[in-house]
């Protein structure tokens, strides 16, 4: 069964119901085997693509996760990635913002870990944030010092214009954005949640603040929607993948990282007649 990842991208201006997208699919993996046989040949593909790129040294690639919680960010970053060498490979995590953090624009922070030419930049979350959780938790935007004025359908509209800009105009200047929402239903956080309380190493995973979170899924549900509507380009697609099976949730988030690279038409650099009559110079001299 082959995976099209067009089947999960949001178009541009398409107005997005998460009803409507699924949580689960058909698997496209026979069996656990053939699922550790797929992710090997991803990531040993992967693996050469982001030596290519860092040769390359033209474009640099940027891959943001956004999830609710249990979704499988952690898991998917850990399985995906895992052939990539970790020099031309930067993963941020970014939880409650800094003093200094919130002494910026909202953009300030995530712009600073933008990933250089020829590597890779992972966000486990991002910038979306904050039109998110601000969105949900309107308090937050109390701490961030912001100019007075009203915080309604204008503001957000506002915020959706500089995340588009900026995303443009990483694009323009050689970034590849990615983005992914990890589409988990509410009946299998559940289960992760009981999961983690079953599970004396994963304990820590949960705390009272997961299920106050869990309380507000409609208010998060229609905050991803109205971000999903307005913040898919064809500069920088979201993608909403199934997320109910985590095996097929990585599959699906290789085979577009992967897709993703093969377009960018990466090549290794030819040398110049002068470094060629170097290469020469040296293997006489090692020839001796």
């Amino acid at each position: 069964m082959k995976i099209h990842p067009k089947e999960f991208r949001v178009r541009p201006g398409q107005k997005v119901d998460l009803a409507r997208w699924p949580t689960r699919v058909k698997s496209f993996y026979k069996s656990k085997h053939h699922y550790f046989e797929l992710l090997e040949k991803h990531v040993a593909e992967l693996s050469e693509r982001q030596s290519l790129l860092y040769a390359d040294n033209r474009y640099a690639v940027l891959l943001i996760f956004q999830a609710m919680d249990a979704a499988g960010k952690d898991g998917a970053i850990k399985h995906v990635m895992s052939g990539v060498n970790p020099q031309g490979c930067q993963v941020f995590s970014f939880k409650h913002p800094s003093a200094e953090e919130l002494a910026h624009d909202f953009l300030w922070r995530t712009t600073r870990a933008l990933p250089e030419r020829g590597r890779i930049g992972i966000f486990n979350r991002s910038y979306y944030e904050e039109v998110l959780i601000t969105r949900v938790h309107p308090e937050i935007l109390q701490a961030e010092q912001l100019p007075p004025g009203p915080r309604g359908r204008a503001f957000w509209r506002q915020r959706y214009h500089s995340i588009n800009e900026l995303e443009k105009h990483l694009h323009r200047n050689g970034t590849q954005v990615i983005k992914f929402f990890l589409h988990l239903s509410k009946e299998e956080q559940r289960k992760r949640f009981l999961a983690r309380i079953d599970d004396p190493d994963k304990n820590w995973k949960l705390s009272p603040a997961d299920l106050e979170e869990r309380a507000r899924w409609r208010s998060y549900r229609k905050a991803y929607e109205a971000c999903l509507s307005a913040t898919s380009s064809s500069a920088a697609p979201w993608y909403v993948v199934p997320a109910d099976d985590k095996h097929n949730l990585q599959v699906i988030v290789s085979r577009i990282v992967l897709n993703t690279l093969r377009d960018l038409k990466l090549a290794y650099p030819e040398p110049t007649p002068a470094h060629r009559r170097q290469l020469h110079s040296i293997r006489r001299q090692l020839a001796k």
